[in-house]
């Protein structure tokens, strides 16, 4: 996929209205210190045009990146850092569940899951949550690059079985640093931008 164009287009804090957008979305979410920004910079092809923070848990906006003006990631608040405030967090939450529930160009949403250790209850919290909202989330197992090639198996093999998912769930070993499963992700939106078009 090659990206000529990206806008932070939308940011929608706690009390802001969603955006009537007429392109599909994409949507990330993840424990906030999963890698997410790294992700979506990767996915974007730039080095530092997604947000990211020294401070986990920063992040408390949705935030609407304009691609190629003809889709949209949408980074999620991340969740599940512990310094957060709970009614803080019920609010990302809330705000959350509102976007899944309520974004009808919604096409995707990846979960994003630390390759090197079990899903953690938010993780699994949030992985039922998405698919009570109708949608089959695409795990993204990111922080390969920290594990060596011989434990990638059975890490992988506890991501599924933490999450109690089976083979019909696509799970993408992904990188930031070599960009490996960048192509896999790419590849699912262009091919769900592609059917779009075609209807």
């Amino acid at each position: 996929m090659i990206i000529k164009t990206v806008e932070l287009e939308t940011v929608c804090g706690i009390t802001s209205k969603l955006p009537e957008n007429t392109k599909p979305e994409f949507a990330f979410a993840g424990k906030s210190n999963v890698g997410k920004s790294s992700l979506i910079n990767a996915l974007m092809n730039r080095k530092s045009f997604a947000r990211t923070s020294s401070q986990p848990g920063k992040t408390q906006t949705i935030n609407f990146y304009n691609m190629n003006d003809s889709f949209y990631y949408v980074d999620l608040p991340g969740y599940g850092y512990a310094k957060v405030a709970v009614e803080v967090k019920a609010k990302w939450g809330k705000m959350i569940e509102n976007y899944l529930h309520k974004s009808p160009m919604l096409k995707c949403v990846f979960l994003l899951i630390d390759i090197r250790h079990e899903p953690s209850d938010n993780d699994k919290t949030m992985y039922d949550w998405i698919v009570n909202n109708g949608y089959q989330p695409v795990i993204i197992a990111t922080k390969l690059d920290k594990l060596k090639r011989s434990q990638v198996a059975k890490a992988l093999k506890v991501v599924r079985t933490g999450l109690g998912i089976g083979p019909e769930v696509t799970v993408i070993p992904f990188s930031a640093e070599t960009k490996q499963g960048r192509e896999e992700i790419w590849d699912l939106i262009e091919d769900s931008v592609n059917s779009l078009d075609k209807e």
